[in-house]
């Protein structure tokens, strides 16, 4: 046991050593309220008060009681702070904006800033929170008693007695209650920070921390000698293995996961401290995990302590939620006790302190000032000072809330458990949700519907839950629990309409379901007023809305002066700081407006900001309404005028806001004192800067210095960096650029000065222009260079490519003298060749002889097919084949196709159809005919059964000729292949005689002659080309002369002259010739010819002559005979030169031509033409 002075000394010295840390706080909070830029940490430390003495003693005694049922009431904060974040920064953000002060601040805001709003949350939660004060004081009480071991225990309940000269409790109220009125009662702004009063509070969370954690390391090493040993005895005990080892309760997990969840805002001391006294936004982001990991270590020993005490209790019961002290003294180890008597003190010292001094604010602005208000309505010289006022009423709430508490506990405080009194108040603030949450996302709430709601729900739970609770103290008898009221079992308070679940479950469920269904309801009755439509906008959009209609206004005058406005806001705030308020928004607005001057609608918003800030939302409406009803406007326009002010303003502002979002440069503002009045989205955007930054007073400095310690400005003094910034800003007022975020953004910045002083800045991100700028003039280097080096590779390249032109004209000359050379010098024997193999098939020969000969014949045919073919490649492919296009009926030449090709099909088994056609074509009819006799041909090879047809049709102006046939087909994939040379599809038909040439000149004269051709073909079903040529008008032609029979001309003694300089050529044309009877004479030359000539007195008949002679050519040997003999005899040329050239001049001196190597059909015609036109003449 310790000595109960000790233990009061102990105490005193506790508290004074909070009175000292408060005090230097607020020193040095105000030595530095020029520079305050957050204190994350003294943040997420204070937002601890959380932890109260139910943490530090009740979460022990729920372990013990019902195994981990503890860990839901931490479970719902870490989710909010780890999960809600966009929640918090939007409640804080909003709270901000309009000065709020307090949750009930808060609620009256959003609903139109109705005092009855926030007079109903006041009651509410001083309804609802005197029962967590009270176990507070239990708390506190109990554990001295505990320590000092002046306690009895009356029927198992530890009973606290007197310390000798008065009740624990009352002395512990009133130590508490002294220091809440002396360090949370310093401001009449309820929106200013209160650094010492944080600052201790966040020292308590350390001190509380520290006590549980050292309790929990003492009582596993001191009470069973290590962690081994602790795990081994807890593993020998059921008792303790029963307890943690009982299933989980869904419903009880979910329902105080739910109400943790919403009591870590919506508690007054908690919306105090994570909103009202909120700095930043980065606090808030700090506290994201500060927080939960301060949750997480404050349970880590729950369990372990738990578990200690009911296994060295086991014996002897002791009341679960004072293990922690009772587990030092049973150590024997009264530091220990002390360090946890200190503790407990400290988390239950923390709440009662800030909730008391949010309740006494909420109470002020919420209930006494209203009432006074009106009170003194009538008479104006009540109201003055009322600064002072507001703070002896603060004071003296604060005194009345804790003694309502203590009467609460002497009351009550004895039927309950810790943990079962805190969830009781958990659940009458839960009944601030839906109006709050649901406000936040839903426009159509209204004052009527969150009042009702709040009461029906206030009204249940205090039904379902408060009343069990007063019962079991004995105030009321057992029946109302057991019978219902008036024996009504369905109103049962714990199993209402026969619903029956745990006590907290089922309360929570009834009273919410109520507050929801209510509020809804209520709401949807009425549409809301204009004032809280235009709330509702600001709640509930994270953005002010663009474009909203403008609203229209009356015109009205008020008599109300400037003067008269701040002497108002000066009766509540204070003289000096309302002066220096209105002197700062004049100097904003760049106004010299006279005190007389009459207050315009943007000052009376003003100066109810300012009040917001100190008597809350509802009553600075009130306040500037009862002052416009004095200036003569009347009773029922005073609060429309107010409301016109605030939504006039906010339009205004939102207007002027959406105008400086859609410029595409930063935007910002600074006053002469350079700080920060005015912005645009895009400038925090290009600056890259946090959102704590984009506030209304921000220093210039301050902006300036973020950039310069993340590397914006370059290395170097940071202070210097922001000097020399500020001087080209404020000072010099030029423009000039910086590289900011590492390099990956460049922007130029403009200043311009303001009339009344300050500054305008204007941030343009270049970055795009500077990079494009950079690269135009690497590109132009770049380019210059390549066009240098690329001139001189062109020279180069010139040069090359004269000189290999040069090579290829002269290659060109060459293949074609080569050609022309070898198609004669081939062509020559060949065409001896084919001289005598005609000869011996002409000759009367033994079959096998015949044979023979006709296969030599057959054999020297094909050769000189593919040689002609080949060469007429060739002079394609050089350009030297001239089409001469004339128009003909196609009749003509569909006749000889089929005259030449009928044998050849009739002889394959195949039917050769051709069409009969009346059309005119306008073609190269040499060249036409040989398209189509090589693809009538080339259906005639490959098709093995069927036939091959040929027709044309009109279309358009085209006629559309068309080959088809039914042989094996051409697949999709070969199609590409065919007009190559040399190429032949393998499969049915490849064995088929030919080297593959015939389309391939089919191709080339179609594309000289431009005859587009087509093709269609299905495998195994045969084959259509399609030739387009175009069409010509039919004309009228001759009908022929009936000729005569054609009788075979006698050629025996007809007398020829050969000359060619081939002696080969001449023996076989002298043979062939002899053998159809005719007189031959040859020669080399036309000299040599003439000279045969000379020597014989018959006269030729005719004169075959070759072209190509040794000396001249065989036009020059046939005109110097003829003019020698003078006499026209009748000659023929026989050349292998196929030029154009040749063919011209051939064509000019009219004589027939043959090509080489000779057909003797040919040859013979032309003989007996001559021979029949001989015989005629004779």
């Amino acid at each position: 046991m310790i000595d109960g002075r000790v233990i009061v000394a102990v105490a005193l010295l506790y508290l004074c050593a909070l009175f000292a840390l408060a005090w230097v706080g607020d020193r040095r909070a105000r030595r530095a309220k020029a520079q305050a830029t957050g204190r994350p940490m003294v943040y997420a430390l204070s937002l601890a008060v959380y932890c109260t003495s139910w943490t530090f003693f009740g979460s022990v005694g729920l372990a013990a009681t019902t195994g981990f049922d503890f860990l839901p009431v931490y479970i719902g904060p870490m989710l909010m702070f780890l999960l809600g974040q966009p929640l918090l920064l939007k409640v804080a953000r909003i709270a901000k904006s309009q000065n709020l002060t307090s949750v009930a601040d808060f609620m009256s805001a959003r609903y139109g800033k109705s005092f009855a709003v926030a007079a109903v949350v006041t009651v509410v939660a001083m309804l609802g929170l005197m029962p967590y004060i009270a176990l507070q004081l239990k708390a506190i009480s109990v554990s001295v008693e505990t320590v000092v071991g002046a306690a009895v225990m009356r029927d198992g309940v530890l009973q606290p007695l007197g310390l000798g000269f008065a009740d624990t409790a009352f002395l512990i109220t009133l130590a508490l209650a002294l220091f809440a009125v002396l360090f949370g009662t310093r401001h009449v702004d309820a929106t200013e920070s209160q650094e010492g009063l944080m600052l201790a509070v966040a020292a308590e969370s350390v001190v509380k921390l520290f006590a549980f954690i050292a309790v929990g390391v003492a009582v596993i090493y001191t009470l069973f000698g290590g962690v081994g040993a602790f795990a081994a005895r807890l593993a020998e005990s059921p008792n303790v293995l029963e307890r943690f080892g009982q299933g989980l309760n869904g419903g009880t997990w979910l329902t105080v996961t739910m109400l943790s969840f919403s009591a870590i805002l919506l508690l007054p001391r908690q919306f105090h401290v994570a909103i009202v006294e909120n700095k930043s936004d980065e606090e808030l982001k700090r506290a994201a995990w500060l927080f939960p990991l301060y949750l997480v270590l404050i349970n880590l020993f729950v369990v372990p302590i738990a578990a200690s005490g009911l296994m060295t209790f086991s014996e002897t019961p002791r009341d679960p939620d004072f293990y922690m002290l009772a587990l030092p003294m049973a150590i024997q180890s009264p530091a220990l006790a002390l360090v946890a008597f200190v503790g407990g003190l400290s988390a239950a010292t923390a709440m009662v302190i800030v909730e008391s001094v949010a309740l006494s604010i909420m109470v002020c602005n919420s209930l006494v000032v209203p009432l006074l208000l009106r009170r003194d309505a009538s008479d104006p010289s009540q109201t003055r000072d009322m600064a002072g006022r507001l703070m002896l009423i603060r004071r003296i709430t604060i005194a009345v809330l804790l003694l309502l508490g203590y009467l609460v506990y002497h009351t009550l405080g004895h039927s309950r458990g810790l943990a079962a009194i805190g969830l009781m108040s958990f659940a009458a603030v839960a009944q601030f949700a839906p109006a709050f949450f649901l406000g936040l996302i839903w426009r159509k709430g209204t004052a009527r519907g969150a009042i009702a709601g709040m009461l029906a729900g206030t009204g249940m739970w205090a039904y379902t839950l408060v009343l069990p609770w007063v019962v079991s103290a004995g105030w009321l008898p057992q029946d109302v629990l057991l019978d219902g009221p008036f024996g009504i079992t369905m109103l049962r308070p714990q199993a209402l309409f026969f619903l029956q679940f745990e006590p907290l479950t089922h309360s929570v469920l009834w009273s919410l379901s109520a507050n929801v269904l209510t509020y809804l309801f209520v709401s949807l009755l009425r549409a809301p007023v204009p004032i809280e439509r235009l709330q509702a906008q600001l709640f509930v959009q994270d953005e002010p809305p663009r474009g909203a209609p403008m609203p229209a206004y009356k015109l009205w005058r008020s008599n109300v002066t400037l003067a008269e406005l701040e002497s108002c806001v000066g009766r509540y705030l204070g003289a000096d700081r309302a002066a220096r308020s209105f002197q700062e928004y004049r100097a904003s607005r760049n106004s010299i407006a006279s005190p007389d001057a009459e207050a315009d609608i943007p000052a009376v918003r003003f100066a109810e900001n300012l009040l917001s800030s100190a008597i809350g939302a509802a009553s600075a409406r009130l306040v500037l309404s009862l002052l416009l009803k004095r200036g003569s406007v009347s009773s029922q326009s005073a609060m429309r005028l107010l409301d016109d002010a605030s939504e006039a303003l906010q339009y205004n502002r939102d207007l002027l806001q959406s105008a400086l979002d859609q410029v595409r440069h930063g935007l910002s503002v600074f006053d002469k004192e350079m700080r920060l009045i005015c912005w645009n989205r895009q400038f925090r955007d290009l600056l890259d800067l946090p959102s704590d930054i984009g506030r209304v007073g921000t220093p210039l400095e301050r902006i300036l210095r973020v950039c310069a310690e993340r590397g914006d400005f370059g290395p170097g003094d940071i202070d210097r960096l922001v000097e020399s910034r500020i001087y080209r800003l404020a000072v010099k007022k030029e423009t000039f650029q910086e590289r900011i975020l590492d390099g990956r953004r460049q922007i130029e910045i403009r200043t311009s000065a303001m009339p009344q002083g300050g500054i305008v800045t204007t941030f343009s991100d270049i970055t795009d222009r500077v990079a494009a700028a950079n690269a135009l003039a690497r590109a132009n280097e770049s380019l210059e260079r390549r066009v240098r080096e690329r001139t001189a590779e062109l020279l180069e390249v010139n040069a090359a490519l004269a000189v290999a032109k040069s090579k290829a004209d002269q290659a060109n000359l060459d293949k074609t003298r080569f050609l022309a050379a070898a198609s004669h010098d081939i062509l020559q024997p060949l065409n001896a060749a084919r001289l005598y193999a005609t000869s011996l098939v002409e000759r009367p020969l033994e079959t096998k002889d015949l044979t023979l000969a006709q296969n030599v014949d057959a054999s020297l045919s094909a050769v000189e097919e593919i040689f002609s073919t080949l060469i007429e490649i060739s002079r394609m492919d050089a350009g030297r084949l001239e089409p001469e296009p004339s128009e003909f009926p196609l009749a003509e030449v569909f006749a000889q196709l089929k005259l030449e090709f009928e044998p050849m099909a009739r002889e394959k088994g195949l039917e050769l159809r051709v069409f009969p056609s009346t059309l005119w074509v306008r073609s190269d009819r040499r060249l036409l005919r040989r398209v189509l006799q090589n693809l009538v041909s080339n259906g005639i090879k490959y098709t093995r059964t069927g036939g091959v047809l040929l027709g044309a049709r009109a279309c358009g102006d085209t006629i559309v000729v068309q080959d088809l046939d039914t042989g094996p087909g051409i697949p999709e994939d070969k199609r590409t292949v065919i007009s190559k040379e040399f190429q032949r599809l393998e499969g049915p038909g490849s064995n088929v005689r030919g080297l593959g040439l015939g389309l391939s000149i089919v191709e080339r004269i179609c594309r000289i002659l431009e005859h587009p051709i087509e093709l269609v073909s299905r495998p195994l079903r045969g084959s259509t080309f399609a030739v387009r040529i175009p069409r010509a008008e039919p004309r009228r032609i001759a009908a022929p002369a009936a000729a005569a029979a054609p009788v075979p001309g006698n050629l025996a003694g007809c007398s020829v002259l050969c000359i060619d300089n081939e002696p080969a050529v001449l023996a076989g044309m002298e043979t062939l010739l002899a053998g159809w009877g005719c007189h031959v004479r040859t020669a080399a030359s036309a000299t040599e010819a003439l000279d045969v000539l000379a020597g014989s007195a018959q006269l030729p008949d005719i004169i075959l002559a070759d072209y190509h002679l040794d000396s001249g050519t065989g036009i020059d040997a046939v005109v110097r005979i003829r003019k020698d003999m003078a006499l026209q005899v009748p000659a023929v040329l026989i050349t292998a030169d196929h030029s154009l050239e040749v063919q011209r001049e051939v064509r000019a001196y009219d004589i027939p031509l043959l090509r080489k190597p000779l057909k003797a059909g040919a040859l013979r015609a032309i003989l007996s033409k001559i021979a029949i036109s001989r015989q005629a003449a004779e």
